[in-house]
């Protein structure tokens, strides 16, 4: 019996493979991305406490009045309720642009008077 000579490869089928992982590959990260992929934990009688870290929301309207996380109006309030919480406490300043800069610097520079570091400046794109 004579061996038939193969010529070429035929690819397709090696193509198919990798568009199927190709599309495997892509739904599986932007769940993770996402973080929706569903994940039932396992419980432990030893396991810490690991709840997130609660963010604090600066915001500074118009006409200069500050709050912080929408109830709490004043600097010095603002400042009582921000010693609360520890230094890395995540910290959100939304300033309007028509609010005067001073006011902006007066709450950064009480919370770089407290260390706090974690600070970021809420931005439209």
């Amino acid at each position: 019996m004579k061996l038939k000579k193969f010529e070429s490869i035929n690819v397709i089928p090696f193509i198919d493979v990798l568009l199927v992982l190709l599309t495997i590959v892509l739904l599986t990260s932007t769940f993770i991305s996402k973080g929706i992929i569903p994940v039932s934990l396992p419980d432990a009688s030893s396991a810490d406490d690991m709840k997130p870290k609660k963010e604090i929301v600066i915001t500074i309207k118009k006409d200069n009045t500050i709050f912080a996380n929408k109830d709490i109006s004043g600097i010095e309030a603002i400042k009582k309720h921000v010693l609360l919480s520890p230094k890395d406490t995540p910290i959100h300043i939304n300033s309007d642009k028509e609010s005067k800069f001073d006011t902006f610097v007066k709450v950064l520079d009480m919370l770089k008077e407290n260390e706090y570091s974690n600070i970021s400046i809420v931005t439209e794109k």
